[in-house]
């Protein structure tokens, strides 16, 4: 409780209050982790490349339907005399072209190959977003708690700089009333200026976590905030297999892995339309004559609007294996992406494991380091009784004050190791 209360004390000196007289803003872990996922520039990047993917879609889609445009054209040839003039390609000194045209591709209506491709890619540009989620989680997490860590030691510090102080009042007292001797206070006095410097590196270390996680929480940087202490109310771990079971059912790395091998494989069938023949359809409406005319009078009037239409087939025969390259290439791409789905699943799971060994490992140890505590704590009181009653020195009180303060900042550090570990499991198993 005296911790406690001396943690609390420390973050409202360190954080103070606004101009305006309000209360520094306070943030837990979940109010932390979603101001970092609107602001992160990470997870902005991945949404704007879903986005892209998303029109490719809507592109590979349009792609398979019939395009209108209109041609203006005019061509001028010089004149020798003759009605075409010097270039007969040209049929006439004055051409005039204004059409509208109707263009389909036909045999496009039955492949699909290019958009399941952009299907594929915009699913794994889908997850490449909840995978920027992720490690930007894993980021927060680690910054979050160091600022938890960092406010909690200067609380430490601080009672451990007033033991020492007490001590030092204790030595002074009794070399007043000449029971000690003045050595005593010298090292009373150096331990003292030691906590003092503990202090003053605590406080520096709050400053820089605080700067290192409002880089991810705030579009600007601000230092008026605290955060939740919860390193005390952390939640228990998941056993392994349901944890397995949790990872690989959510994992956007093995998604955006497997969308990426649909997309490959959906190259290759593209790749293989190269050996297919192309077959398309034209329908022009509007003129195309020597006047700028709906009629042309030479001497009757003619009709220059009019219509017409073709149909083009192409069959391809030879091109020095450059779609059999292509297609190689496109299994090639394929084959690749199986390798990148297996090594996605070889990976969740080797750092799933190591994550929940290093939380479980924490987790054992945090009852042996709590019960450290304790001894220390009844290792200092017990020694002070002896130095007061002349049974021990002032170097085993300092010893003593000095592993109580060293027990305290290993089970911060245990808390500390124990939730980071465990926001590493649940970042992996979605639960974060």
């Amino acid at each position: 409780m005296k911790i406690r209360n001396t943690l609390l004390a420390g973050v409202v000196l360190l954080n103070g209050v606004s101009c305006l007289g309000q209360a520094p803003l306070s943030i837990d872990l979940n109010d932390a982790l979603a101001r970092a996922r609107k602001y992160g520039l990470q997870v902005q990047g991945a949404q704007l490349a879903s986005a892209l993917a998303h029109e490719d879609v809507k592109q590979a889609k349009a792609a398979r339907l019939p395009s209108a445009t209109i041609l203006n054209q005019y061509f001028y040839t010089e004149g020798n005399g003759t009605p075409t003039g010097v270039f007969v390609a040209n049929n006439g000194v004055h051409v005039y072209t204004e059409q509208a045209q109707v263009h389909e591709e036909i045999l496009s209506l039955a492949r699909r190959g290019e958009i399941r491709q952009a299907q594929a890619n915009e699913a794994a540009a889908r997850a490449r977003v909840a995978i920027a989620s992720r490690g930007l989680t894993a980021v927060l997490v680690q910054s979050y708690y160091a600022l938890v860590i960092a406010l909690r030691k200067l609380a430490l510090a601080q009672t451990s700089l007033g033991e020492a102080q007490s001590f030092v009042d204790l030595t002074q007292k009794q070399e007043a009333a000449g029971e000690v001797a003045h050595v005593d206070t010298v090292k009373a006095q150096i331990q003292l200026q030691q906590r003092q410097r503990d202090v003053s590196d605590a406080e520096l270390n709050i400053d820089k976590a605080k700067l290192g996680l409002a880089v991810l929480m705030f579009p600007q940087l601000r230092e008026d905030f605290t955060v939740v202490d919860d390193l005390d109310n952390a939640p228990l771990l998941a056993p392994l297999p349901e944890a397995t079971a949790a990872a690989k059912s959510s994992s956007p790395d093995i998604q955006a892995a497997q969308e990426s091998l649909r997309a490959a494989t959906a190259g290759v069938s593209v790749a293989k339309y190269g050996y297919l023949p192309s077959l398309s359809l034209d329908f022009f409406y509007g003129l195309n004559a020597n006047q700028f005319a709906a009629k042309f009078y030479d001497p009757e009037p003619h009709n220059n609007l009019g219509f017409a239409g073709q149909v083009t087939l192409n069959i391809p025969v030879w091109n020095w294996g450059a779609t059999r390259s292509k297609v190689v290439q496109a299994d090639l791409r394929r084959q690749q992406a199986e390798l990148d789905v297996t090594q996605a699943q070889r990976s969740l799971q080797a750092n799933l494991e190591a994550a929940h060994r290093e939380a479980r490992v924490a987790q054992a140890q945090l009852a042996s380091l709590r019960s450290s505590v304790a001894l220390a704590g009844d290792n200092l009181r017990l020694t002070l009784l002896r130095y007061t009653a002349g049974e021990s020195t002032s170097l085993e009180v300092v010893d003593a004050q000095t592993t109580l303060t060293q027990a305290r900042n290993a089970l911060a550090d245990g808390l500390s190791r124990y939730r980071v570990a465990l926001a590493v499991v649940q970042t992996l198993t979605g639960t974060l």
